[in-house]
């Protein structure tokens, strides 16, 4: 794993104080950050009038990296109160900071949310949950979590995934690593570029293991746009044993290559980190969960972009478990 720092893009205090303003407000005025219709519509309105300076830190991703950390986010930890031990009873724990970041998000593009994951929210709560130290998912904490593309089993997974850091007394790293950084030979990048093997979903969304009578589609795990190579890509949910050994060798050298340009980023409670989903894959490193309410808190959004042209066209007929994305507000 490389020791490279992910690029910063450092917030000053007046843009601070800005977002923190318009968060304050809308939480005072509703009460709440479970979303709805009004609140939506309300942080659509807010975040269209942000300053030219916080929309400058909000451009998209312009690296190869694929990704950045905004940095200036004032976290008090005494104020956010215990780590939930589980998203379920998380409620508004931190209720100001979900609307601050379903603010950034929405400077960014169109948040979504999955009727299926964490009862319909637009932001999620990442914290470690007892019984669910083993999984693949964000719930786990004593195994490595998989680098992956989040919701790689669905045709409107986000472009755009954003960690906000609540908690990480621990140092607890994410795990990214981008295809536009990896070395792969021309007859894998032939081999990953085709339909091979479907991308199961993940175990957080229970409803769609239910999806049994309808056939997986296969999907490529590369794609070459005109700007560059992005990907789909998600081993612990890929049945690989179904492919022939030439595929499989070819998977298994860019698992390599995702690892070898991997770097750790260790959040901090001043800290988003924005990944873009079509170019990076991300994980996590084991850890072990106290439960004691102090353990690392992520608040998680997902973001898509309009316009972007960095996925397959035929990605379009998929079926998605099931699966519905809800969007924040109408383009």
């Amino acid at each position: 794993m490389s020791t490279a720092a992910a690029p910063v893009r450092q917030l000053d205090p007046h843009t601070v104080g800005e977002l923190r303003e318009a968060a304050d407000k809308l939480l005072a005025e509703f009460g709440t950050s479970a979303t709805s219709p009004e609140l939506l519509a309300h942080v659509a309105q807010v975040a269209g009038e942000f300053s030219p300076a916080l929309r400058h830190h909000c451009r998209p991703v312009d690296t190869a990296d694929g990704l950045f950390v905004l940095r200036g986010l004032d976290v008090d930890d005494d104020a956010v109160g215990p780590t939930p031990t589980s998203w379920a009873t998380a409620g508004d724990s931190g209720a100001v900071y979900d609307i601050a970041l379903l603010l950034l998000a929405t400077a960014m593009g169109k948040p979504i949310a999955w009727e299926g994951q964490q009862d319909g929210r637009f932001v999620h709560n990442i914290v470690p949950s007892p019984g669910h130290e083993t999984e693949q998912t964000g719930a786990s904490s004593s195994v490595l979590l998989s680098p992956h593309t989040e919701d790689a089993f669905h045709p409107g997974r986000a472009h755009l995934l954003m960690l906000g850091c609540m908690r990480n007394h621990d140092n607890i790293a994410t795990t990214a690593a981008s295809i536009r950084r990896t070395r792969l030979a021309d007859a894998d990048i032939d081999l990953l570029t085709r339909p091979v093997l479907p991308i199961l979903p993940d175990d957080a969304y229970e409803a769609a293991q239910e999806y049994a009578d309808e056939a997986p589609p296969a999907v490529p795990a590369l794609f070459a746009t005109k700007d560059g190579m992005t990907l789909r890509f998600d081993p612990a949910y890929t049945p690989l044993d179904d492919a022939d050994a030439a595929y499989r060798g070819a998977y298994g050298r860019l698992s390599d290559e995702l690892a070898r340009v991997s770097i750790a980023v260790s959040l901090s409670p001043d800290e988003v980190l924005v990944v873009d989903n079509d170019l990076v894959v991300h994980g996590r490193v084991p850890f072990s969960a106290r439960y004691d309410g102090t353990d690392r808190w992520l608040k998680r959004a997902s973001v898509r972009v309009p316009g972007r042209r960095t996925r397959p066209p035929a990605e379009a007929a998929e079926h998605g478990y099931g699966q519905a994305a809800l969007e924040a507000h109408a383009s």
